[in-house]
Order: C-alpha cells, then sequence, then structure tokens
C-alpha cells in the first residue's frame, strides 16, 4: 500500500504529489512529535511528580484505594509517577499506536505491568465496567493535554466526557487548576506582523488599503516565544489580568464562554496587542506552580485614572481577545461581545504574520528600493516573480514604462489589486495569473523584459533554498529577456554556521532515564523513525525565537549565479569549518543570502555580524535549516576541530543535498 504526500518543489514552484511507502507517515509523525522535549524538561516533570504524590496521598488520607486515569500518556512517565507514588492502579490512555506501543513496552521494562494497563484509544471512547476498559471509576485524574492556548488540544472536551463518564464526583485532579493571564500592550514590532503599514518609496507615501487597515485579521493565536520578544518591543498600557481560570477537579464545559476583565490604563499609547500566558497549579493550594510566564518581568506603573475592559473569548479549541470601552465608571459595556474574528480583506488568508512583518521591515523596503532605484529607467519593462510581492510596485512608483507581476493565485492578485487601488494606481502593474513558463510575449504587449525582479518569496518554499525557484523562473524567461536585462537579486549564496543550542537540542535529543524511570524504547522509536529519512534532512526552524552560540565562523559555501541559466548539471562544493569557540555543537544552522547588486544585501539569516562571545541575532521573518547532528560534539575552541561539509545542488529537483562530519586533528 502506497501514501500521497504534499512536497514542495523548488524546480516548479509547486506543491507535488509524491507517492511514498505506507511507513512514510508513521515515520513524519514520530520524527516530528518532538516527544523528548517535554521529557528533557526537569522542572516540569519534578512538579507534575510532587503533585502526583501529593493527590495520592490526599485520596489514602480517606481511606481510598487510589485508582488513576492518565489520559494522554505518551511515554506513561506520569502513570509510572503514580505508581511510585503509592496509587493501586493506573489506567494509562493513549490514542497514537506507535506511542502507546512504546508505553507498553517502557511499563514493562520498568517493572509496572501489573499496576499500569495501557488502553489505545481516544479517551471519549474509553469504557467503564466489568467487559470495559476501566474495571471502575478512577479518582485521580492525570493529563498533559496543553498547548501554547492551554486548550488548543481539544483538552476541554477530553476533561468534559472524563468527568461524565470516566472518574468520580470529587476526584483529585493533576494538573488542579489552570489560570490564563493576558496583559494589554503597544508594540509596533508586534504589529507590523497584523497590519499593512504606510511605507514611502522614493519620498511617496504608499498606503494599505482600507479593507486591510480595518479588516479583524487572522483569527488564530500568533504562537511565539515570549521571552525572546524584548521588553525594550513593547509598551505595557494596563497590568497583568486574570484572565480566567479552569478547576480540572470538577466537571468542565466545552461550551463557549466569556470572561472579562477591567482594568486602569496605566500609561497612554494604543491598544495594539495582547499578550497572553498561562500556569497550572498541581495542587488545591497553588503550592506547586508550574508556570509558562516570559522570562521578562514588568514594572509596576502608577495607575491612571482610565478604565477599558479586555475581554477574552473561549470555545473548546481556541481563545480570542477584544477591547471594549466602558460607557460609564461602573463599566457598563458600550457594546455586546462581538463573534469569533475572522478575515474579510483576503490579506490575512494569504500573507503569514511573519510575512507581514518582512513586508513593514522598513529597512529591508529601504534595501530593495535603492537596489531598483538604480536599474529602473524611463524605459524599464519590469517582471516580478515573488508571492505577494510590493517590488512591482515599487518599479511602478519608481518610473517604468511598464510592470508586470506574476501572481501565483487569485487571491494574491486580488490583494495587490486593492493595494493599487488604495493609492491610484490601478493598471499600473498589470498582475498576471500564470506561470513564468506560460508567460508568451503576447502577454507583455510585444515588449521585451529589462529588468526582472524578486525578492524572492514563494508561499510553497519550507526551507531558505527551496526560493531558488526563481532561478528557475528566470531561465524559464530567458527567451523574453533582453540581452543586456538586469536580474534582481542578481545571485544568492547558501551560508553556515556550527552552533550550540540554548533549548533547541531537545527535540531530538535521545532522554534515556527521566526522574528514574527508563524511557529508551522511546528512544529508540523515535531514532528508528529519524533514520527513515529525517536525520539526513535539514529542517525548518525560526531561530529569533531559539536562542543559539555560534562556535565557528559564519561561512558562504554556496553561490547561485542568477545572471546565467540553471545549470544542467549538479554543483558541488566541501570543505571544512574549524571550531573556534567552545562549547557542545548540537548542529549547523544555514540560511540565504541574496545580492540584489553591487553593493546592496539582504540576509534571511544573521542580520549582524557575529558578537566576540558568539552570540546570534536572526532575522525575524524567516525560517531559517537546522541540521541536527546525531549526538553533540564538545568543542574545546582551539581549532583543532573541525565541522566538514559536502552540498550537492540537483538542478533536477532544485533541492540541496548535504552531510556533514566533525572531526578533530
Amino acid at each position: 500500500m502506497k501514501t500521497f504526500c504534499g512536497r514542495a518543489n523548488p524546480a516548479t514552484g509547486a506543491l507535488d504529489w509524491v507517492e511514498e511507502s505506507e511507513e512514510y507517515d508513521y515515520h513524519q509523525e514520530i520524527a516530528r512529535s518532538c516527544y523528548a522535549d517535554m521529557l528533557h524538561d526537569h522542572d516540569r516533570n519534578e512538579k507534575y511528580f510532587q503533585g502526583i504524590r501529593a493527590a495520592v496521598s490526599r485520596v489514602k488520607a480517606r481511606g481510598e484505594k487510589v485508582i488513576v486515569l492518565d489520559i494522554g500518556t505518551g511515554t506513561g512517565l506520569l502513570s509510572m509517577m503514580a505508581v511510585t507514588a503509592g496509587a493501586d492502579y493506573c489506567y494509562a490512555v493513549e490514542v497514537f499506536k506507535p506511542m502507546a506501543d512504546a508505553a507498553f513496552r517502557i511499563v514493562k521494562k520498568n517493572g509496572f505491568s501489573d499496576k499500569i494497563k495501557i488502553i489505545n484509544k481516544h479517551s471519549t471512547e474509553v469504557t467503564v465496567g466489568l467487559d470495559g476498559d476501566m474495571q471502575t471509576r478512577a479518582n485521580v485524574l492525570v493529563t498533559e493535554l496543553f498547548d501554547t492556548e492551554l486548550i488548543g488540544e481539544g483538552a476541554l472536551p477530553s476533561y468534559e466526557h472524563a468527568h461524565l463518564n470516566l472518574v468520580q464526583e470529587g476526584c483529585e485532579a493533576v494538573p488542579h487548576r489552570a489560570t490564563v493571564y493576558a496583559q494589554l500592550v503597544e508594540s509596533e514590532q508586534l504589529w507590523s506582523w497584523a497590519q499593512l503599514q504606510p511605507m514611502e518609496v522614493d519620498g511617496c507615501k504608499l498606503l494599505p488599503p482600507p479593507a486591510v487597515s480595518h479588516c479583524a485579521g487572522a483569527h488564530s493565536v500568533c504562537d511565539i516565544q515570549l521571552s525572546q520578544v524584548s521588553p525594550h518591543r513593547f509598551t505595557p498600557l494596563g497590568p497583568l489580568c486574570t484572565m480566567f481560570s479552569v478547576d480540572f477537579s470538577k466537571p468542565v464545559s466545552s461550551a463557549p464562554q466569556s470572561h472579562s476583565s477591567s482594568f486602569p490604563a496605566q500609561s497612554s499609547g494604543r491598544a495594539q496587542v495582547v499578550l497572553s500566558w498561562w500556569d497550572i497549579d498541581m495542587d488545591p493550594s497553588g503550592s506547586i506552580v508550574c508556570s509558562m510566564a516570559p522570562s521578562w518581568t514588568y514594572p509596576d506603573p502608577q495607575s491612571a485614572p482610565v478604565n477599558v475592559q479586555n475581554c477574552l473569548l473561549s470555545n473548546q479549541s481556541c481563545v480570542w481577545l477584544f477591547i471594549m470601552c466602558p460607557l460609564s465608571q461602573q463599566g457598563t459595556l458600550s457594546e455586546a461581545p462581538p463573534c469569533r474574528p475572522c478575515c474579510v480583506c483576503q490579506a490575512h488568508l494569504v500573507w503569514t504574520r511573519t510575512r507581514f512583518g518582512e513586508l513593514n521591515d522598513r529597512q529591508r523596503t529601504q534595501s530593495y528600493v535603492r537596489a531598483l532605484r538604480s536599474v529602473v529607467k524611463p524605459d524599464s519593462v519590469c517582471v516580478g516573480v515573488s508571492d505577494g510581492s510590493l517590488l512591482p510596485v515599487f518599479a511602478h512608483m519608481l518610473g517604468a514604462k511598464k510592470v508586470f507581476s506574476l501572481e501565483s493565485s487569485g487571491m494574491l492578485k486580488q490583494v495587490i489589486e486593492q493595494v493599487l487601488n488604495a493609492n491610484s494606481m490601478s493598471g499600473g502593474v498589470q498582475i498576471l495569473g500564470i506561470r513564468p513558463d506560460q508567460l508568451s510575449s503576447t502577454d507583455l504587449a510585444g515588449e521585451q523584459i529589462s529588468v526582472l525582479i524578486g525578492e524572492p518569496y514563494f508561499s510553497t518554499s519550507l526551507l531558505p533554498w527551496h526560493s531558488l525557484y526563481f532561478w528557475y523562473c528566470r531561465t524559464a524567461l530567458v527567451r523574453l529577456l533582453t540581452p543586456n536585462a538586469t536580474i534582481l537579486p542578481c545571485s544568492a549564496t547558501l551560508c553556515m554556521v556550527a552552533v550550540e543550542f540554548q533549548d533547541l537540542w531537545r527535540i531530538r535529543a535521545p532522554c534515556g532515564t527521566c526522574e528514574g524511570f527508563d524511557v529508551g524504547p522511546m528512544d529508540e522509536m523515535v531514532q528508528q523513525s529519524l533514520d527513515f529519512r529525517e536525520s539526513h534532512e535539514s529542517e525548518p526552524q525560526p531561530l529569533w525565537e531559539y536562542p543559539c552560540r555560534a562556535l565557528t565562523q559564519p561561512r558562504a559555501v554556496m553561490t547561485f549565479d542568477f545572471l546565467q541559466c540553471v545549470p544542467e548539471q549538479p554543483i558541488r562544493c566541501q570543505g571544512s569549518l574549524p571550531f573556534t569557540r567552545r562549547g557542545r555543537c548540537h548542529g549547523v544552522a544555514l540560511w540565504m543570502e541574496y545580492q540584489l547588486n553591487d553593493d546592496i544585501k539582504v540576509s534571511m539569516g544573521l542580520t549582524r555580524p557575529v558578537s566576540e562571545e558568539g552570540a546570534c541575532e536572526w532575522s525575524l521573518h524567516r525560517k531559517q535549516g537546522v541540521y541536527f547532528f546525531r549526538s553533540p560534539w564538545e568543542s574545546s575552541g582551539d581549532g583543532r576541530a573541525s565541522v566538514s561539509y559536502s552540498f550537492t545542488f540537483e538542478p533536477s529537483i532544485g533541492d540541496i543535498k548535504m552531510d556533514f562530519t566533525v572531526a578533530s586533528q
């Protein structure tokens, strides 16, 4: 049996359906699951263990047998903690069969098979009774079902069903309680990820379309590592508010609910963004707390005599917020809570949040405008090849004779047309919904292309070098280019640096023993799936969210000349990069840099030189590639050890194969 999987094709810019073996989905699910990440979190594990010990003790103090229900058991870790704490029996529920099989082996290996039953079902399918999955209802409920929004992994329906069907009334729950917090802030950086902002091009303003400016935007939460957003990047407008709490020891409803918090504004500013996180109390007293709060802390400014309402709505799988001003000092709301926000302008459906941020980056915009200004002439015929790009609009504003833009989707075409109409430039850019290989001289009204422009950006690109699709577009258009046509960018460079990650290494590192329990079978399962394909490939990661330290100097390892067509033969390069700093090397970070002209270069990776200590500052707008080593390498930093690399660009598929080894002299 075969399965078909969607995969980005850098040679065509399309999403191809590729036939894979029936094991492909299985191995992908395991390889990308990041199970080990949580197991490496000692603080979280320790607090779960403390909460479980306390819950078991409370039930025993009542003279009852301790029956535990563990929903989403994963490796069975929490069930093994419960038995170790004195539980009489545990029902461990895991819906993902490979993980349930691993949990069975882990429980057996640690000698708990007589006290823990692994149930390979969704918890809502579990039955209770003499012939059921559980002989009796549990009096201790243990779970780890939470995500960034607290309730996004279907936690509320699972709890609701468990209280109705699987646990006793008045059961103990670990965690006992969850609390969601929110703070209203002004932040130009974060706001730039939500709305298109005015831009200046050669002294002229480019305004966002009204429909985009007034749109509620994407309805989903913006999931980022808040600890990596510096407090200097935002201004708190009010105190940290407790939005709502959920007591998991009592029946829980998955029906939509609204909660409000009234607070005095503490500083003036524009209410742009709500920062939110949660913590969980492992016990009723709140003495064992596991917090998701960011690492920075807030000042405590004096209150100002202004009231606003900050309201948060939730349903069974998501949370959203909105701001309302009261009509009176008594806090009467001026309007009823609105429906769930949704995009009506289409821009938020085709531009991701990071894409909004990229389009709004003034420094980046000025780099492209300066490069365009140097090549666009009154007789220029420009063609833009990038998804949802504003570069063709800039070329028109700079006085090009004719400008065409090739857009990959009808929605993107409509969004760019909105931008043109909002700035009285309708028809200034002819937007063609065709691929480069379909473009003809007729489409260009008999003209030839004198300036071919791209950022490049393509929505199907997953890894940095997938944007080399621009090179294939340039090759497809060769018959329509003038003999001295300008190609912008004129080249691209693949760069690399060996790094030590602060935390990201956990998603790939084997765990071995976790809190005294042997979880080796899970390590073996994950490694087997990684070896299926993932261990030989890079994966995309937004490295600005995951701090790392450079242990070598950055190096440009492969250059692609856009002034020439894509070659028929592979391009190969190899070399070595010595370790110049002490540390533990977990892998290699990779990114692309684009040479717009002789003087201007834009980086999709490092945005500043690496500091003396090895600190890296990464682009906020693009993901970088990360190649994890199978085992970390301890670097002494004396230059005697180095990373050897080998890269092969395969023109037939538009992808780059790579291999790395670490050796000392």
